[in-house]
This record gives structure tokens, C-alpha cells and sequence, in this order.
């Protein structure tokens, strides 16, 4: 198990917020790894190091390193006496990036290939889009957008050190894009972040739902525009770090609803565990496709809690 934090007993759930998860997942599980703490995570950047190389230098300062199953890049890192990543030189000089190990999914799922024009729609911090330049190589093209000028600083700061030399960096509301070919688009849309209780407690107390129903409604505006801008035979992934039916399956049911012609491309990744997606919520019978998606409760792999649909264009 986990190890709780120890403000975990005064931590007060809403009702409404217990009763809904409590009939979407094992709620006592649930509420027990939101309120634990996150294992910390990095990726090592691949564009100016090796695996190897970089994990031994580490491990020599005394740090532990585990594998994260589903991406050869990452591990979970511990020390018996530091917490302290960011004072890693290996962080300083771009050879590792601090990423949690369900963020580093849906890069995963898209997978650019070096040569691919990509679009991040809401790139900042930048993590995944540093992972799928290293991804690509440094080849080809990344548009990494955000929509907040201060979000943007940390994005530019972590392409320049992580030595990405493929990616641009633009400043506009997501729905703005038109008229673009690209070949693969990333959209990890702006949520809840109710997968990543555990890491800001403060969702636990602004949570409502009339917030979950005024983000899924902004989210399918982006998902929806976003796939206007994907070419023919291109390939999309929406992702949330929420666990909310409406931000996700709901997103989803809703995009097929409108688009004959996007085709959800069912994907597995190896040594992930993830739960039946849901098919049904508040009446409505979701589309089929939407079973090809991915649903990860946080407690499905000591994780954040994340969504991930990958999307198919017809040609």
C-alpha cells in the first residue's frame, strides 16, 4: 500500500463527490490512493544521453531507480534520505525530465515518428511535448501551443533545456486553429484534474458539478477543432489527467456523435493496468467505440489518473 499523507484523516470528501465515485469505482481505494503520496517519477531525455549511462550515474549518488513498465525512458526514483530531483545535475543540464509516470501515456499512445508535422495544442509545462521530440528525434516538426503567455515560459525553458531544436512555440486560444493538414495532434485538454487529487488537494474542495459540465463542454470545443486541423488518415489523442465520466467517455461519445468519420483506435501498452472504461452515465448510452479508450484510476497503478482516447481520420 501506499504511504498516506499525514493530514490524510482531516481531509473531508463532499457527499455528492463520495456518492458519485462511490458507484463509479472502489471508493475506499480510491480515496485511499488520493490521499497518499505520489511516487516521483522521471523520464530520461534520450536526445542528449542514453538510458543506461544516465541511470548509472544516478543510482551512484544513491538513488534508487524502477523501471516504469510501459515506457523505457521513465523510472520511479526514491532515496532513503532526499526528495530533492531538481537538485540532480542530470535535471540541470536536460539529461532527465520530471514526469509523472500516467503523463508520459498518451505520447505513448499517439507516437510520432521523426519527420511528423505535430500540433500540441496545450503543451505547457511541456512534457509531453519534450517526450515526443525526443520521440521524433529532433526531426520533423512540433507546434507546441498554450493559451496563457505565463504558461509559456516554462514550456520555452524546458524545450531549451532538454536541447529540443524542432519545436515552435505559439500563443493562442486552442478553437483558433483552422486550416492546417497536421499528421498527428495531441490534445491533453485543460480538466478537473481529478486523477491528480493526491498532488493538489485543493481539487478535493473546489470540486463541483457544474465546473465538470462547463469543462467538458470547453474540451469538446477543442477535440472538435482540433480534429478539423488533422489530415486525412491522420491520428489524434485526447487525453485528461480527470477521472470525471463527462470530461472523458462523454467528450468522446459526443465527437462520434459528430464526426462518421473519426475512428477510435484501440491500444494497449505494456505492463499497464487499466479499468473498464464507463459506457453509461446520468441516462446516456455512450457509442461503442468509446470501450477502445483507456480509463486508469490512480490506484490501478499507484498513479495519477489519467484518460487516453487515440483517434483515426478516414482517409
Amino acid at each position: 500500500m501506499p504511504e498516506l499523507m499525514p493530514n490524510a484523516p482531516l481531509i473531508k470528501f463532499k457527499p455528492k463527490f463520495i456518492e458519485r465515485y462511490s458507484a463509479l469505482t472502489d471508493w475506499e481505494k480510491f480515496k485511499t490512493y488520493n490521499l497518499s503520496f505520489l511516487r516521483r517519477c522521471i523520464r530520461i531525455n534520450t536526445l542528449v544521453t542514453t538510458v543506461k549511462e544516465t541511470k548509472k550515474s544516478i543510482e551512484e549518488k544513491g538513488w534508487k531507480l524502477e523501471p516504469v513498465p510501459w515506457c523505457k525512458e521513465g523510472f520511479w526514483i526514491s532515496h532513503p534520505d532526499r526528495r530533492d530531483v531538481g537538485n540532480l545535475l542530470e535535471y540541470y543540464i536536460g539529461k532527465i525530465y520530471v514526469q509523472e509516470a500516467a503523463s508520459m501515456i498518451p505520447p505513448l499512445v499517439l507516437q510520432p515518428k521523426p519527420g511528423d508535422i505535430v500540433l500540441d495544442l496545450c503543451a505547457a509545462p511541456g512534457s509531453k511535448t519534450t517526450q515526443m521530440a525526443a520521440m521524433m528525434k529532433n526531426e520533423g516538426l512540433i507546434v507546441g501551443n498554450d493559451y496563457k503567455g505565463q504558461r509559456l515560459q516554462s514550456l520555452g525553458i524546458n524545450i531549451q533545456r532538454s536541447g529540443i531544436t524542432n519545436t515552435i512555440i505559439t500563443l493562442q486560444h486552442g478553437k483558433r486553429f483552422h486550416g492546417f493538414n497536421f499528421d498527428k495532434i495531441l490534445v491533453d485538454a485543460p480538466c478537473s484534474g481529478t486523477g491528480t487529487i493526491r498532488k493538489s488537494l485543493k481539487t478535493v474542495n473546489i470540486w463541483n458539478p457544474g465546473m465538470i459540465t462547463k469543462l467538458a463542454r470547453q474540451q469538446s470545443e477543442l477535440l472538435h477543432n482540433a480534429f478539423e486541423n488533422l489530415k486525412k488518415g491522420g491520428e489524434l489523442v485526447y487525453s485528461t489527467c480527470s477521472v470525471e465520466p463527462e470530461e472523458n467517455e462523454g467528450v468522446i461519445h459526443r465527437f462520434l456523435e459528430a464526426y462518421p468519420n473519426a475512428k477510435v483506435v484501440k491500444v494497449k501498452l505494456p505492463g499497464l493496468k487499466v479499468a473498464p472504461v464507463i459506457t453509461e452515465f446520468s441516462g446516456v448510452k455512450y457509442n461503442k467505440q468509446v470501450k477502445k479508450t483507456l480509463r486508469i484510476w490512480p490506484q490501478d497503478n499507484d498513479t495519477e489518473g489519467f484518460f487516453v482516447a487515440k483517434i483515426k481520420k478516414s482517409a
